[in-house]
């Protein structure tokens, strides 16, 4: 693999899924081959010293920008071809295509040998708005491949393309870790600690935002504690819809069975998955098709753990589930589709046990981080 500069917004301690898989994956490379340039994650001290103490844990040289937001100004394209030259890097990898890809052309004079740049969701919706769709297109000429998650988002995003382009793209999604996400990852302490041993719980892991579709399932319970009397809803993370969810869950009179944890750190979401008996998580498509989901890696997350899962039709989350094999995919935003698959469930455990160790399976056969990373390393 050619020694790679890795551009980005999206890393750690940064929270997110996109920072996840960046940071998963630069975690499998060389590490005497990466040097990661990416933007601070927030101002003030808190801010800094947690930055700070990350990038002292990694393997490799981790360069802020003084930044919260790293664009393609020339300030910031200066800055990344002086440290292509700087780190005798011949190949770059942008962790989101747009709109960082645009500086593909100057990092191409300052001797980049080959640029990848990895798509996600909000590309998918770039492609939809006329300005941002030629943008797309020009990155797509810089670059030498465009990444893709899944069958929707690589459909959208290369109509934006040259045909050319558009042929060049290759797969790329996240991966999971089997080992560390597994059915023994600790759930029962986490139950016990919440006072759920016991009880029937569905699971719900993901940032408090309105896609993810938390509120779907908040309004859910009503019907589905009126088949299963003692079903609760796990609610894991944080985020900017909390206040919301929370007094939706008092105005559908059932707060006493929705459970919000808050942020948990990441080392902990595995117990957390392993909580549940059944996780869901019903995202669906927001502001015109530009709000939309581009995997779900909570649900590969949640397979490996052996649950079966619920998933949202938003758009490429149906490719992280095989619909009726490792769970279901219902009409995002549908509280009674929802309330349907998981009370079904709730009341069948041989069931659960079966496409929760079918899920198991598929993410050993095709999801696995090491088998994406070798990916990757061809494309560098």
């Amino acid at each position: 693999m050619h020694k790679t500069l890795i551009v980005t917004n999206d890393f750690p301690p940064r929270p997110g899924g996109i920072q996840a898989f960046l940071h998963s994956m630069a975690l499998r490379l060389d590490p005497t081959q990466v040097v990661v340039y990416a933007s601070t994650w927030k101002r003030g001290r808190e801010g800094a010293e947690a930055t700070a103490a990350f990038d002292a844990d990694q393997p490799f040289p981790v360069i802020r920008d003084r930044t919260t937001m790293l664009l393609p100004t020339p300030r910031v394209t200066r800055r990344a071809t002086a440290l292509l030259r700087e780190h005798g890097c011949s190949s770059v990898w942008f962790g989101a295509a747009a709109p960082l890809g645009l500086m593909a052309p100057a990092l191409r004079s300052a001797g980049a040998r080959r640029i990848v740049a990895t798509t996600h969701g909000h590309e998918a919706g770039w492609a939809q708005l006329p300005a941002a769709r030629q943008l797309l297109r020009r990155i797509g000429e810089g670059t030498d491949t465009l990444t893709y998650l899944g069958e929707y988002t690589r459909s959208r995003i290369a109509g934006a393309l040259t045909d050319e382009a558009a042929a060049r793209m290759v797969q790329l999604p996240p991966g999971v870790d089997e080992k560390t996400f597994h059915a023994g990852s600790g759930g029962d302490a986490v139950r016990a600690r919440l006072g759920l041993a016991g009880r029937p719980v569905v699971v719900c892991v993901s940032r408090l935002v309105p896609r993810k579709g938390q509120d779907t399932l908040i309004a859910a319970m009503p019907a589905i504690l009126a088949e299963v009397p003692d079903a609760v809803l796990l609610i894991v993370g944080g985020g900017p819809y909390d206040k919301e969810l929370r007094a939706l869950a008092r105005e559908k009179g059932v707060a006493d069975a929705v459970r919000f944890t808050g942020a948990v750190p990441w080392e902990e979401l595995p117990a957390h998955y392993g909580a549940g008996d059944v996780f869901a998580m019903p995202c669906r498509t927001r502001r015109g098709g530009l709000d939309v989901e581009g995997l779900g890696i909570v649900y590969l997350e949640a397979s490996a753990t052996g649950l079966p899962v619920v998933a949202g039709d938003s758009g490429g989350a149906p490719d992280a589930v095989l619909d009726g094999e490792t769970g279901w995919v219902v009409p995002g935003g549908s509280p009674a589709a929802a309330a349907e698959r998981l009370v079904t469930l709730l009341r069948d455990p041989e069931l659960r046990r079966r496409m929760g160790e079918r899920g198991r399976a598929w993410v050993e056969e095709k999801w696995r981080w090491d088998l994406l990373a070798e990916r990757l390393k061809e494309l560098l």
